[in-house]
């Protein structure tokens, strides 16, 4: 149930640069997604048997490998398919978190395996929600200091971890910050890091969303009321188109961040802009489609048995994390307020400038 069919992330039957990738990176997503029906549990396992496939492929280290010769887009595309497919893998983290400021710090990694990013404060005895951790082949610390990170590697056996979740069931652990000064290297990578961990929730996020419509589309045709199906009832029909105009309005912000991710990088102003406008689209969306998916399951889809719980919570979990929906409307509120006072506010609506 698509609007739009264009973009990297449209569904069109032409072919393209990445239909190949895509085959790929849905199989990988589908096999993992049926695997596991009937053994969910709270926290949700690392799913090592993906993560074998996503690595023998080379899809890990995409963006952050300079040898892989990957692209935000191609990561882009694999992090919509496995999120779609509630697929328990750290492959944000790995690659386009953890592993670019493990480059940028200088600082050396496993070539292989699944990498955690603990991001806290400076004086801080824990990082809290550090996704995957305890699975991790290693962690890299980054703790604020001002403007400024610290950065540290670790291994987990060497370090104190607690084991939590987030509300769709990936891990979220607790780790104790106990390092010797002398570990840390200071880097100015903060604003970029934010950056780069909210253009992944937000494409994490969309393929929840379109996880979330096509469940609702499939339930409302099965389910029947009154002899007839719920699909046949105009006010599901309106809810279900609804819903679908605030998954392509998501998606075409999304597209916005990838593009702008792929043409300028991410330390760039445009990519500041158009990550800041996905944030705001998508967490406006996700409450939304959310309540909107649950009121037309009705209570069989909260339950840990059923599939739309992986896809609405762990929206609603990915869309706070990397500044919630209001830190990122004030942002950009101040750059268009910044545009109009130094020249046409038009620049910031139409070019992101």
């Amino acid at each position: 149930m698509r609007a739009l069919t264009g973009g990297v992330f449209g569904t069109s039957s032409a072919t393209d640069d990445f239909t190949d990738l895509r085959r790929l990176a849905e199989d990988i997503g589908t096999r993992s997604f049926d695997e596991r029906i009937g053994h969910r549990d709270l926290p949700d396992r690392f799913d090592q048997t993906a993560w074998r496939h996503l690595e023998d492929a080379g899809l890990t280290r995409l963006t952050s490998d300079p040898e892989s010769g990957g692209s935000p887009t191609e990561l882009a595309l694999v992090l919509r398919a496995l999120a779609r497919h509630a697929v328990t893998v750290p492959l944000a983290e790995t690659d386009v978190l953890a592993g670019w400021l493990a480059a940028a710090a200088g600082v050396e990694v496993p070539a292989a395996g699944p990498l955690a990013l603990a991001i806290g404060n400076l004086g801080a005895p824990a990082a809290i929600g550090v996704p995957y951790a305890a699975d991790a082949e290693a962690v890299v610390f980054a703790l604020h200091d001002g403007e400024r990170l610290r950065v540290a590697v670790a291994a987990p056996a060497d370090l104190v971890i607690a084991r939590g979740h987030n509300l769709g069931g990936e891990p979220r652990d607790t780790v104790a910050v106990d390092l010797p000064d002398a570990a840390f290297v200071t880097v100015d990578a903060a604003a970029e890091l934010d950056r780069r961990g909210a253009w992944a929730r937000c494409v994490q996020g969309l393929g929840a969303l379109d996880a979330a419509v096509e469940y609702s589309v499939a339930h409302t045709r099965e389910r029947e009321q009154f002899g007839r199906p719920l699909s046949a009832f105009q006010a599901v029909q309106h809810t279900l188109a609804s819903m679908a105009g605030e998954v392509e309005r998501a998606r075409a912000a999304a597209e916005l961040a990838v593009a702008a991710a792929a043409e300028y990088g991410f330390d760039s102003t445009q990519t500041d802009y158009a990550v800041t406008v996905a944030k705001v689209v998508l967490g406006r969306a996700v409450p939304t489609v959310v309540t909107a998916a649950h009121q037309l399951h009705g209570a069989i889809g909260v339950t840990i048995e059923h599939r739309l719980w992986l896809a609405t919570m762990r929206a609603r979990g990915w869309v706070d994390e990397f500044g919630d929906t209001a830190t990122h409307a004030r942002k950009l509120g101040r750059l268009a307020l910044a545009a109009a006072r130094d020249g046409d506010p038009w620049d910031v609506v139409v070019g992101g400038r």
